[in-house]
């Protein structure tokens, strides 16, 4: 096994550390590790990365679930729109995309360009969330009978959906205020039922596109996951000895790093 491969197996473990750590955002890390370190393609990195954040996401839903934090019933309206578009997505819009969509100024722009670009775009606010201080938000018994926005939940589903298959990110940090804004439903029971969306879409993605239209490694995808999931456990295990602010905010700062070498990496280097 070379260097570059154990530090890759490294990575993993930090994604799933960083999730256990302060309860989200490592799995934004899987497609640059993919890419970078364990030298995928466009393709198969993102396709790879719903696998990883689904069964990240399968783990915290579960804790989440025992708490009694999801709301299913948010879960099937938000995640069903979701799931479809991105299934949609990853068995038909990928595939087709060509290598080179156009030429700019004398640049060609590539799929990889196009993909990883939107990708940076959703690493930012990925970011910005994690630095942002959690506001105390406690809740009230409400006996009035909340009116949902179905049509916005679905719209929003849709989107996020389109963006996860298109970047291979969970889009936790997208979900989770479209829920409590959208939904009316408090923090708490927001994150843990956009735990169970994200599984959902990025499970029922990954098995009914990329499964079925590339060559799956499952020797790697599955040593890959697990280690990741093993990070959470011992992220999980380890959260009480740090604070978890300042690793929130460590950690937003890294990913903004890691959008800046995104960046350098597709469209410097690769257009001088």
């Amino acid at each position: 096994m070379e260097i570059i491969e154990i530090l890759g197996y490294c990575a993993a473990l930090l994604i799933g550390l960083t999730l256990g750590l302060i309860g989200g955002g490592g799995s934004i890390l899987a497609v640059p590790v993919l890419a970078y370190l364990f030298m995928l393609d466009e393709k198969l990195a993102t396709g790879y990365s719903l696998f990883v954040v689904g069964c990240s996401a399968l783990v915290g839903g579960f804790k989440q679930f025992q708490k009694g934090n999801v709301d299913f019933k948010i879960a099937l309206i938000f995640g069903l729109p979701a799931i479809i578009s991105v299934s949609l997505v990853r068995s038909f819009l990928i595939p087709i995309i060509p290598d080179e969509l156009f030429v700019l100024n004398g640049i060609t722009i590539t799929r990889r360009m196009a993909m990883f670009g939107l990708f940076v775009l959703v690493m930012i606010p990925a970011a910005f969330a994690m630095l942002k201080s959690p506001k105390s938000n406690p809740t009230t018994l409400n006996t009035t009978k909340v009116k949902y926005n179905y049509l916005l939940i679905l719209l929003e589903g849709v989107l996020i959906g389109a963006i996860t298959g298109i970047v291979g990110a969970g889009g936790g940090f997208l979900i989770i205020p479209a829920l409590v804004l959208l939904a009316k439903i408090d923090i708490k029971k927001a994150i843990g039922t956009s735990l169970v969306i994200v599984t959902l879409k990025s499970l029922i993605g990954f098995f009914l596109g990329d499964a079925l239209t590339m060559h799956i490694n499952w020797g790697f995808l599955l040593t890959f996951s697990a280690i990741a999931i093993v990070g959470i456990f011992l992220g999980t295990f380890l959260n009480h000895l740090f604070d978890g602010q300042k690793l929130r905010k460590g950690f937003g700062y890294f990913i903004l790093l890691m959008a800046g070498f995104i960046f350098y990496m597709e469209f410097l280097i690769t257009t001088t």
